[in-house]
């Protein structure tokens, strides 16, 4: 089961060039919502804004070798790390998810693209299983025990807003699709209905760019960047102290009571 590439098997039902189609227009989903993200909402447009305020701000340059050198810490600590969570569980449940989510569609790509048949390397689907379990891992982790709303005010685990759209989306894909893959093994009759859940899934995850916080993740290495740049030149330096926490003044974080 492990070791099937899952596509392969729908070779009887939909052809090669009718899945690989429907990967493209993911793609292209994914490439029109980023770029209605950066004109509707100016993204872009602010981070570059920001940009050239610290640099003409900023006491002192930041020239080449040391940007550089920020440049790679930011690639190592705040992206393949991801450093800007300060806690442990939030950390490892982002990398989860994230390590597992890139995985899942490099190898869902490959197996759909090149090898559209049965005779696919072993390696390939157990990426696309291990990928998928990560993102149930890392989501289901998030949604359930570390959300803010829920694990800090007593919210319902159920509650739901636009900016859950993402990770929701997401991780009923991967849901799905290890569910489609596992009946499919068994040839059991759910197969196809599981399937056809797992594509609408699919398709609101990457057609819901332009809504979601899918857009995101080609943001956050570029604000890290910026941030650290700032902090570089000394510009950073200006903005206000952060807020002293109630345990530096002797008293503790009340819970809220829920009636």
């Amino acid at each position: 089961m492990f070791t099937t590439n899952p596509f392969a098997a729908l070779g009887g039902v939909l052809s090669p060039g009718v899945m690989q189609g429907y990967v493209v227009l993911m793609i292209l989903a994914v490439v029109a919502g980023t770029l209605y993200d950066i004109t509707h909402k100016g993204s872009a447009r602010y981070f570059f804004d920001n940009w050239r305020k610290s640099k003409r701000t900023g006491p002192r340059r930041v020239e080449g070798g040391e940007a550089a050198a920020i440049a790679v810490k930011t690639a190592l600590v705040d992206v393949l790390a991801s450093g800007e969570f300060c806690s442990a569980r939030r950390r490892v449940a982002h990398l989860l998810t994230m390590y597992g989510f890139v995985m899942y569609v490099v190898a869902t790509a490959v197996m759909v693209f090149a090898y559209p048949t049965v005779a696919t390397p072993a390696v390939w689907p157990l990426l696309w299983w291990l990928g998928a379990l990560m993102v149930c891992a890392g989501g289901y982790w998030f949604w359930f025990f570390i959300r803010v709303d829920v694990a800090a005010e007593g919210g319902s685990p159920l509650r739901l807003v636009r900016a859950d759209l993402f990770v929701v989306s997401l991780v009923v894909s991967a849901t799905l699709g290890l569910i489609w893959a596992a009946l499919q093994t068994t040839a059991s009759t759910g197969a196809g209905v599981v399937f056809g859940l797992y594509i609408i899934a699919t398709t609101v995850l990457f057609g819901s760019v332009a809504w979601s916080k899918f857009a995101h993740m080609f943001f956050k290495p570029a604000a890290a960047l910026e941030k650290r740049l700032s902090a570089a030149n000394g510009s950073r330096s200006n903005l206000p102290a952060p807020a002293a926490r109630p345990e530096q003044f002797g008293t503790t974080r009340k819970h809220a009571r829920h009636y």
